[in-house]
C-alpha cells in the first residue's frame, strides 16, 4: 500500500485527479474530520469494501483513506481491507484529518 502526505494530497486535489477520497472513522467523527469532497465510511462496518466499491468507479479507481491524524490506524486496516478485497491503487493518507487541517491552517498564514 501506498501512503502520502498532506502536501501530496493537496497536489491532487488541485490537479483534479480521479480518486475517491474516504473517511474511515465512525459517523459520529465525520463532521469534525471532514475533508472536502470526501465519503464517509467506516472501517469497522462489515461491508465496508462494498460500499467503498459502489462510491468508486471499479476497484481500480485510486482510492485515498484516510482517519483522524497519523496516530490513529483506522485508514491503515481500511487500506488492507481493500487491497483484500481487489482493489488495486489504495493510498493512505497518513497525516489524517489532523495534518490536513495543520496544512489549511499553514497555506493561509
Amino acid at each position: 500500500m501506498q501512503s502520502i502526505s498532506a502536501l501530496k494530497l493537496a497536489e491532487m486535489k488541485q490537479t483534479n485527479q480521479d480518486f475517491l477520497l474516504v473517511n474511515t472513522l465512525p459517523s459520529k467523527h465525520f463532521d469534525s474530520t471532514k475533508i472536502e469532497g470526501a465519503v464517509n465510511i467506516p472501517q469497522d462496518q462489515s461491508d465496508f469494501a462494498q460500499r467503498v466499491e459502489e462510491e468508486a468507479s471499479g476497484k481500480s479507481q485510486q482510492v485515498v483513506v484516510y482517519c483522524a491524524s497519523s496516530s490513529c490506524d483506522s485508514s491503515e486496516k481500511a487500506a488492507k481491507k481493500l487491497e483484500d478485497a481487489g482493489f488495486t491503487q489504495v493510498i493512505d493518507f497518513t497525516d489524517g484529518a489532523k495534518g490536513w487541517q495543520e496544512l489549511q491552517t499553514m497555506s493561509k498564514r
